[in-house]
């Protein structure tokens, strides 16, 4: 008897240990959770940057790079005037090639000058600069003008990548030709294809090339031109003259008599009819006279 009252007595001390276990084991499980820092503090609390900034930080970096990425065709006006055009000229071209550019069109002249010259998209605006601030010069007028053709340019790559494969795929059905009626329509569409994306690598190279490379017009324009002085003794120019005198007032005749024609004919015509039937009336009468004896 007193065996089986140890044994119960053991059991219930078993049983209270494994439930005060339990208890204390949820406990601590479920302190640790309330004192357990979630993933954003504790990364605020290492120095990290919460997601939400990160995500905003990405997005910021995507729009930035974006922008650096953008395809624009710039073209640029530049009026000067100083009193050496050419040698303002020859400074404008100097520092142009030091940019990395180059000359495309170039006009001289007594008095004024102009060169049209291709400079590297990122480097026109110091270009600019640096010609506006060239010794002796003065800008008279300056014009900038940017055009976006991002859209272009990924339209252009899109459908090249769409043209260069189905010239792949045409190709792919020409090695799998067996007759020569096929051979013949293949080849017909295969070289339609070529002659497209030919096309298209045409206006995706110039359009590239007017992103890489940013036109600028400089025209200058001497501030004291020369005047010219005609030799007042010439005979060519005084025949010139005289004949473009004479020339003057011949259209001016001409004009005058364009001016009294009308009236010389709506008056002249009745005045005419008249004397000519004054005359022939006065010739009936006088006939009469001249036949009695």
């Amino acid at each position: 008897m007193g065996r089986r009252v140890g044994l119960v007595v053991t059991a219930f001390a078993v049983a209270a240990l494994a439930g005060c276990a339990a208890d204390g084991s949820a406990g601590s499980s479920a302190d640790q959770a309330a004192v357990a820092p979630a993933p954003a503090q504790d990364n605020a609390q290492r120095g990290g940057t919460p997601p939400k900034q990160e995500a905003a930080g990405e997005a910021h970096q995507a729009g930035t790079s974006a922008q650096q990425n953008r395809q624009l065709v710039r073209t640029a006006t530049v009026e000067l005037r100083a009193s050496d055009s050419d040698a303002v000229l020859s400074q404008v071209k100097d520092l142009v090639i030091a940019e990395g550019g180059y000359s495309s069109q170039e006009r001289s002249q007594t008095g004024r000058a102009s060169v049209t010259v291709k400079v590297p998209g990122d480097r026109l605006d110091p270009v600019m600069e640096s010609i506006g601030k060239l010794a002796g010069v003065e800008v008279g007028r300056r014009e900038l003008q940017t055009e976006d053709v991002t859209e272009q340019v990924v339209d252009i790559e899109a459908r090249l990548a769409n043209q260069r494969a189905s010239v792949e795929r045409v190709r792919g059905l020409l090695d799998r030709a067996t007759t020569t009626a096929e051979i013949t329509d293949i080849e017909a569409e295969l070289t339609s294809r070529q002659s497209e994306l030919e096309s298209l690598q045409r206006r995706y190279e110039t359009l590239k090339g007017q992103t890489a490379m940013a036109t600028l017009t400089v025209s200058i324009s001497e501030t004291d031109e020369p005047v010219v002085v005609r030799d007042e003794n010439d005979f060519l120019d005084a025949f010139a003259g005289g004949w473009k005198a004479l020339v003057e007032a011949f259209s001016w005749l001409l004009v005058v008599l364009g001016a009294v024609l009308p009236f010389a004919v709506v008056l002249g015509l009745p005045t005419v009819g008249y004397f000519w039937w004054r005359r022939r009336r006065k010739a009936t009468t006088v006939a009469p006279s001249t036949t009695t004896p």
